[in-house]
């Protein structure tokens, strides 16, 4: 038995949207199989007002223990470090989330807000918007760069937007089944066993990738070259796995010919790479300085990627389909 606090910051409820989705397990078998009880969330649970103020306070003064505590959205700090933008229950938001974040064994922060801040944070954050322990890629955010939860981890951060459904399911059996031990973070905070690879891993699009053969337009199908030389696909360096464990079991935005726009990495949305869109890729000598591989000049790079595309095989230059 694990229970569960699933609380909503600054965010547009598309994670929870997303879970209630989740398939490998869904919400039912949390609860009937792997025992977890959802004792707050504002879709799934009957408690509000006054009968959810005394639940949580009953966790606050240590009359009743809380296992894992989930944080969706940002925490707004605004205005003027009140958090009066955001008001829950009576009190600020983040006040909320002070107090219950030392009494939980763990804490989750699913979505790009609350793992690093997502959107809401995003330059000039006029909500003075930050995730949990991330404010973009720097390290602190709202519960600071030292905060652990009882278990001795630090906040475990499931981003996307938003996070895949069996991204936070597969995470909270984990966690409900005692084995928060198997769970390795990487140096964002993430699970490893999600965001260890590449977006790219598992693309339907990466012969294309490799012969340097790009598709014109949103939508064309999977075999009709690769999102990321004209269309701002960020794939090739984006952490997730979302060519591996599908959406809705079939599918991903590079399967339905749209870019991956990376965001489970903390400086999403990348405005500053491209203002104004994340369907575009800015270029220097042809290839994008970000997206270079490590190790390898610009100027390197694209002689490489001006061979490949000269030696392209006559398939790869095909239209074959269009969906």
């Amino acid at each position: 038995m694990a229970t569960v606090v699933w609380l909503h910051g600054g965010a547009c409820n598309g994670n929870t949207q997303s879970f209630l989705n989740a398939e490998e397990p869904t919400v039912i078998d949390l609860v009937t199989d792997f025992g977890i009880e959802v004792l707050y969330h504002h879709a799934l649970v009957t408690e509000m007002g006054e009968s959810a103020k005394a639940l949580l306070n009953s966790i606050i003064d240590g009359t009743r223990e809380l296992d894992v505590l989930v944080v969706e959205g940002t925490i707004i700090n605004g205005p003027n470090g009140t958090g009066r933008y955001d008001m829950f229950l009576g009190r600020p938001f983040k006040d909320w989330v002070a107090d219950l974040a030392p009494k939980a064994f763990v804490t989750v922060g699913v979505g790009e807000c609350a793992s690093f801040g997502g959107m809401p944070s995003t330059a000039p954050n006029p909500s003075d918007s930050e995730g949990l322990q991330f404010r973009k890629a720097k390290r602190g955010g709202f519960l600071g760069e030292s905060y652990t939860a009882r278990s001795g981890l630090p906040v475990i951060n499931i981003p996307g937007c938003p996070a895949h459904p069996d991204w936070i399911s597969q995470i909270l059996v984990a966690l409900a089944t005692g084995r928060v031990g198997d769970i390795t973070l990487d140096d964002y905070q993430r699970p490893e066993t999600f965001f260890k690879s590449f977006t790219q891993t598992g693309c339907t699009r990466n012969q294309y990738f490799e012969w340097k053969q790009s598709v014109e337009e949103f939508g064309q199908g999977t075999r009709n070259g690769c999102l990321f030389y004209e269309k701002g696909c960020r794939g090739s360096f984006t952490h997730s796995s979302c060519n591996r464990i599908l959406w809705n079991r079939q599918s991903s935005k590079t399967r339905a010919g749209q870019p991956c726009h990376g965001c489970t990495e903390p400086n999403w949305p990348h405005y500053d790479l491209a203002p104004g869109t994340v369907f575009k890729s800015q270029k220097v000598l042809g290839v994008i300085p970000q997206d270079v591989p490590e190790g390898t000049d610009p100027l390197s790079y694209t002689l490489h990627a001006a061979a490949a595309r000269a030696a392209a095989p006559e398939w790869a230059k095909e239209d074959m389909f269009v969906v």
